[in-house]
């Protein structure tokens, strides 16, 4: 079977790894019974990971005709006559809209709906979330007829959970071993030396006996068994060579003649004596003074928010601010306090809808790394950071903004739990923002205990 690069924009990429069959069509019946019947849908489907009724459904809604997949037979119809090219483009924007990453391309994704009915695209390679289109028709098809997950939204906060668990204690056991096989090292190391010691007092201890005997064929047998002593001895002993500056000069002096060696030390002394030339050292050019705040003192933190503000108004997408935020030597923690004050400063009212609106460049910098707690940590006390320094209004909307992440899979309820306990042990317990947040706490507490008895 023919495969092709899923997405029109890979189509001459010949290394592109993502593939599906080419589509074949077949015109069945006559009259008003004729159907275009997409014979490898199922195929086209699975490379795709998209239940194979998807396309068939969206290919009746743009052409305004009945269609249908049966499960049983496995097989796609759509009323009227249609060509292969005509249901190929359409395929192509099936693709675009359900099936690649708004951020990078790629078609690695997941549909999954949020508990407010949102259609979403999870994507595996970058993390980035894409928002469907709510207004087209296959939505409602898509929330009546949901993609099986491989799990649920608790099961997989679980599994994290069981993972995260099970990394630890292997942590914990790797560390054992490792101290197991140090002490196990000395304990080598104790008894050959110890073994090293009592051969070496055996051999002075035949060189006096030895010495005290009798002269004559009485010498032979003793001094037999010290030669295969030391024969014994030199497999364990470990040779050395002395390279210090005494030590040389003392080999260089055996080995050559008086004459030769002294003329050798002349030399080396009259090379150390040279007078050794100073090289000029370049001169510095002053480097470009750093972005200067009100008060005329540079401020990384100010300097890292304009910065910020020069990509957006260049038209950066989520992905290039992404990959300029990696490239900022800061913390984690500073660089998002400052993407929150460039995208939102000077905001009071309507903080969660702008925040939602701007939720892509928010998830490419903080969802898109490896730890997830760390990120998840970091996205709410860049909020916190916000509220308290930039706008003390945003405070009220913070609820809602947690609970819009919180569907959307953003957050999880352990890490809002445990960002709200620190706040309240922390200094910072007289802020507002923690009076505010303790309705959606409290629900919050009330859901997952609901859900545990459950």
């Amino acid at each position: 079977m023919a495969l092709q690069n899923i997405g029109a924009g890979n189509r001459d990429d010949a290394f592109y790894r993502y593939k599906m069959p080419r589509m074949i069509t077949k015109i069945e019946g006559r009259g008003n019974g004729i159907k275009t019947n997409v014979v490898n849908m199922v195929e086209i489907a699975k490379a795709l990971a998209r239940p194979a009724s998807y396309p068939t459904k969206y290919f009746g809604n743009e052409l305004g005709a009945q269609s249908k997949f049966d499960e049983k037979t496995g097989t796609s119809h759509v009323n009227g006559s249609h060509d292969t090219a005509k249901l190929a483009g359409l395929l192509e924007n099936f693709i675009k809209k359900y099936v690649q990453c708004y951020g990078c391309g790629n078609p690695e994704t997941e549909i999954t709906i949020t508990k407010t009915q949102m259609v979403t695209l999870k994507c595996a390679a970058c993390g980035f979330i894409s928002d469907v289109d709510m207004r087209d028709k296959l939505i409602t098809f898509i929330i009546k007829n949901p993609p099986v997950q491989k799990k649920g939204g608790k099961d997989k906060k679980a599994m994290r959970r069981a993972e995260k668990e099970r990394l630890k204690e292997g942590e914990a056991a790797d560390e054992e071993q490792k101290k197991l096989k140090k002490e196990a090292a000395k304990k080598k190391t104790v008894s050959t030396k110890s073994s090293s010691s009592k051969k070496a007092a055996n051999i002075s201890d035949d060189d006096h006996s030895s010495g005290g005997g009798s002269q004559g064929d009485d010498h032979e047998p003793v001094i037999a068994a010290a030669v295969a002593d030391d024969d014994d001895d030199e497999d364990d002993v470990q040779w050395q060579t002395d390279t210090s500056a005494e030590a040389a000069k003392k080999r260089m002096a055996e080995q050559l003649s008086s004459a030769t060696a002294e003329m050798v030390m002349l030399s080396t002394i009259e090379e150390k004596a040279k007078p050794v030339k100073k090289i000029p050292e370049p001169e510095l050019k002053p480097k470009p003074a750093a972005t200067e705040n009100i008060n005329g003192s540079c401020d990384p933190h100010v300097t890292l928010v304009t910065e910020i503000k020069q990509q957006l108004d260049n038209g950066a997408t989520a992905a290039q601010l992404k990959s300029f935020m990696a490239s900022v030597s800061s913390t984690f923690q500073e660089k998002m306090n400052a993407l929150f004050i460039a995208l939102f400063e000077g905001i009071g009212k309507g903080f969660e809808k702008k925040v939602t609106g701007k939720k892509s460049y928010i998830v490419a910098a903080a969802v898109g790394q490896e730890d997830s707690a760390e990120s998840q940590m970091v996205l709410l006390r860049a909020i916190e950071f916000f509220c308290e320094k930039a706008s003390p209004e945003a405070v009220k909307e913070v609820p809602l903004l947690l609970k819009r992440f919180y569907d959307a899979d953003i957050l999880e309820e352990e890490h809002i739990l445990s960002w709200y306990q620190q706040g309240l042990a922390g200094s910072a317990n007289k802020s507002p923002i923690w009076k505010a947040s303790k309705p959606f706490i409290e629900w919050l507490q009330s859901a997952e205990s609901e859900s545990e008895e459950e």
